[in-house]
């Protein structure tokens, strides 16, 4: 006589809904995500009034141009010299000259006379100067975000250099007080223009 047949039973599946749930959200809270890269940048005060009214006016000794184009290369002018291309390589020295302008030379930003926190007193620093950064709308991200770092590093460079002569300890393990000093002695003049179409260079 002849087996009948058994049945194999059958999964449960009400309540793989239930343990998909939970595997999702156990997924979500213990993965990490990953972070846009940026630059912590401190923003100016609003301007005043009188400010929006009559722009200031820069000299061209003042200012020095760094822009990128849709090619991702690199143009700096630098006052009334002619724009030429640079590597991002050789931005931060470029721009730590300019700033601080050691030589007094008369084609960098001109030095006055500044009345600065202690213990630096009465300085001859170039308050006046301008770095503007421009790029085109085709400029890529990663580019455009090395060129911004570098121009920053400059003035952390400049600092940091003054921050060990000075109080003889890197700029970060200073105190507020120096820390604050040291950003008047090189203050943060970078001008970042809206994101355009220019000619190809």
């Amino acid at each position: 006589m002849a087996k009948g047949k058994r049945k194999v039973p059958g999964l449960n599946g009400s309540s793989m809904a239930d343990i998909s749930f939970i595997m999702l959200i156990f997924f979500l809270v213990t993965t990490s995500m990953d972070t846009d890269r940026g630059l912590h940048v401190r923003l100016p005060n609003p301007p005043e009034e009188q400010e929006l009214q009559d722009p200031p006016k820069i000299r061209k000794r003042n200012s020095l141009i760094v822009n990128v184009n849709m090619n991702n290369q690199i143009l700096v002018t630098q006052g009334e010299k002619q724009a030429v291309e640079v590597e991002i390589s050789e931005l931060r020295t470029i721009a730590k000259e300019f700033i601080a302008n050691p030589e007094d030379k008369v084609d960098y930003p001109e030095k006055h006379a500044v009345e600065l926190p202690a213990p630096f007193g009465v300085q001859m620093v170039t308050d006046k100067h301008v770095i503007s950064l421009q790029t085109d709308r085709a400029t890529n991200y990663d580019t455009y975000f090395q060129v911004e770092n570098e121009l920053y590093g400059a003035y952390n460079e400049l600092r940091d250099e003054l921050a060990r002569k000075t109080f003889g300890r890197p700029f970060v393990q200073c105190t507020e007080d120096q820390q604050m000093a040291c950003r008047q002695y090189y203050k943060c003049m970078i001008s970042e223009a809206e994101p355009r179409t220019y000619n190809q260079h």
